[in-house]
């Protein structure tokens, strides 16, 4: 069989800075915006041009932050609370033979720096972690690829957690400083922890258990409380004390 070598076209700018908190899928976070920016020589104006006629694309992309020797014919997925394995061709797992995703995302816009080239796609409802090499870009056709009565399996329907979630004071304080460079910072983090990020493992104990999620330049410190999610802190990843 030949062997085939793929080019990345371009490279995702995403506020997530790792994979703990990005949504298990897209269009879960209307919030979430990213830039793709495409590389030479694929960043000419001509490549894209009827593009913007389209509300969504496809996005293929590699799953670079789950790169590892080897592969496993089954998997946990959250869906089924992260103790039953189901075959790995049967869940969206970034842990594959190939690491290839596919994400539907709202094209927002569509940027071009000048003749030269330069160009970038503006998206929305990203599940993406930030520095993620794209493929290919489809656009997205509702008469073909949303298919009517299918059958998702067991992932029927959207997760439905929706927790609330609470700010400690000095949390507030710190994003009421940090709005004014990072507008809807505070809703962001919301949207995020809302949807509990915490691995199926964890989300079926009680124990209280500090977690930290790096978006944008802070680092999100929180901890799950009965009832909801409790935001301890918010840190400038540059004003971060070193580890221990």
């Amino acid at each position: 069989m030949p062997e085939y070598r793929f080019e990345p076209i371009g490279v995702i700018r995403s506020p997530f800075k790792e994979k703990f908190g990005i949504p298990r899928q897209a269009g879960l976070m209307a919030r979430a915006r990213a830039t793709l920016e495409i590389l030479p020589p694929y960043d000419r104006e001509e490549a894209f041009r009827g593009l913007e006629q389209f509300s969504h694309v496809w996005i293929l992309f590699v799953f670079h932050g789950c790169i590892r020797d080897g592969w496993r014919p089954t998997v946990r997925p959250p869906r089924l609370g992260g103790n039953r394995r189901v075959g790995v061709f049967a869940t969206r797992s970034g842990f594959r033979p190939n690491p290839i995703g596919l994400s539907a995302v709202r094209l927002e816009g569509i940027g071009v720096s000048g003749p030269e080239g330069g160009c970038r796609l503006y998206l929305a409802g990203v599940d993406l972690l930030d520095g993620t090499p794209i493929l290919d870009i489809k656009p997205y056709l509702p008469y073909a690829d949303a298919v009517e009565g299918a059958d998702g399996g067991f992932a029927k329907a959207p997760p439905t957690a929706d927790l609330p979630v609470a700010f400690s004071p000095e949390a507030k304080a710190v994003l009421r400083s940090r709005e004014s460079t990072i507008p809807g910072l505070t809703d962001f983090i919301a949207d995020m922890l809302k949807a509990d990020p915490r691995p199926a493992y964890h989300a079926c104990r009680r124990e209280r258990r500090r977690f930290g999620t790096r978006v944008f330049d802070v680092d999100v410190q929180w901890e799950f409380r009965e009832g909801g999610i409790w935001v301890t802190g918010v840190v400038d990843v540059e004003n971060r004390p070193p580890a221990s």
